[in-house]
Order: C-alpha cells, then structure tokens, then sequence
C-alpha cells in the first residue's frame, strides 16, 4: 500500500473508537473523524482528560484502539499485527514526550543516533547524521555529555534531534514543553515551527495556548470527541 499522493492527508481516522475498561467502563475516543495534512502542524488542546493524549497514542499506534481505522503515510495501522506497527513507528514516525526518555548512560549524539542504528544505518553514517541534526539544533558544543550534564532545556533539544534525525513521515509530541519554563518553551517551539516550514508534518498535545496558537490548525477535544475544529492560520506569528 504505497503510492499515497503527496498531497493527500498523511494521517486520517476514521469512526476511531477508544474504551479504558476497568471497574468501569469508559469510552475515551468516541468515534473521531480526522485529516492532517502532509507538511501540517496541528495542536490538539482541551481540558485534562478530555482525550488529548489518547488519540494522539492511537494515531501513532502506540495505543490499541477498539473502533474504527487509522491510515498513517498510506498505511492502515489497524490492519497491522503489533510487530509491524513496532517496526513502522521505529523507522516512519518520530516522537517527543514531556519526560526527555533520554538513555541516561548514553552521550547526547549516542541518543541521537539511535533511530537511525535501529535501521541498521552504519555507525558511521548514524553517528554523522546524529551530529549534523545536533548541531542544526545549536548542540554540538554538547554532543559528548550525557543527560545528567544537561539542562532540561537541551536535553529536551536532544528529544527533538532524536524524533528528527530519520526524517519521519509524523512527528507526535505529548506536552514537550510541560517540563520547561517560559523562555526554554519559546526556543522547542520556535524550533518545531522551523522544521514544520521545512516540511516536517508535526502533531502536537499541549495545555499552553502560547504553544497551540503557533500550529497551523488547533483541534480542540472534550469529552472523547472533537469539537468544530478552528482552523486559523497563525501566519501572524509564523
């Protein structure tokens, strides 16, 4: 299944279906219907527990869902067995978190150059790529430390450079700057929107109305369900 136009939406949801089963039943996605564009950033916001993070885990096939399909890059992740959708998001998606899941006994390039080591590039070109992506990012000077020597503000540098450096069709960003204060968050965002204007299709879950109102298109959540999507453009501030 290749062969997706390029310009046709990269990601799509249909009826998508998600229930928490416990004590009690809860129906987290209640049949979410949605498009993202190749080369768009979109925010998902809405209050806590609305369902933010999970659709944006079942988008990338992180999280099972229980209805419905989702088709990334042309590729229908609900047809997929766990191993090809472990296999798809290693080598097609890139991912950035509020904690850093950076390897602590790894250097910042070590970590870097993981994705691409996992897709059997050699270490040498993987080591290369690592270090030009860092340095992109203004952390070469940083290469050699290991987390623990970082601040929270480039190790969160480091996740961004290790979501990018195998150009991924998607990158999912859960909250990446919760973690960091006012100045640090304007500096990942103004990254994000920079590789967003080289291409990079970015879908991002945020609480800071700072950080949703640089995306091209914000969908808002409540509920399990999107509310009429707002599609201002922020060229404004872009």
């Amino acid at each position: 299944m290749v062969g997706q136009s390029m310009d046709g939406p990269i990601v799509q949801a249909v009826r998508l279906r998600k229930v928490y089963r416990g004590a009690n039943e809860v129906e987290a996605l209640r049949g979410i219907d949605l498009e993202i564009e190749r080369g768009e950033m979109v925010a998902i916001v809405g209050p806590s527990g609305s369902g933010k993070t999970t659709l944006l885990n079942c988008l990338s096939g992180l999280d099972a869902f229980d209805g419905g399909k989702v088709i990334v890059d042309a590729q229908d992740l609900s047809a997929m067995s766990d191993r090809a959708r472990t296999a798809y998001r290693r080598d097609h998606m890139g991912f950035v978190f509020q904690a850093f899941n950076l390897l602590p006994v790894l250097s910042a390039v070590e970590n870097v150059e993981i994705p691409l080591l996992l897709r059997n590039i050699n270490s040498r070109d993987s080591r290369r790529r690592a270090l030009e992506m860092l340095e992109t990012l203004g952390l070469a000077h940083r290469a050699n430390h290991r987390p623990d020597q970082l601040s929270g503000g480039e190790q969160q540098r480091v996740a961004v450079a290790r979501a990018l450096v195998h150009k991924p069709a998607v990158v999912w960003a859960d909250e990446p700057t919760g973690n960091l204060d006012t100045e640090v968050t304007q500096v990942i965002v103004e990254l994000l929107v920079r590789m967003n204007k080289d291409g990079q299709t970015i879908v991002l879950v945020t609480h800071n109305p700072q950080v949703a109102e640089r995306a091209r298109r914000t969908l808002r959540m409540r509920d399990g369900r999107l509310e009429v999507a707002s599609a201002e453009r922020a060229a404004a501030v872009r």
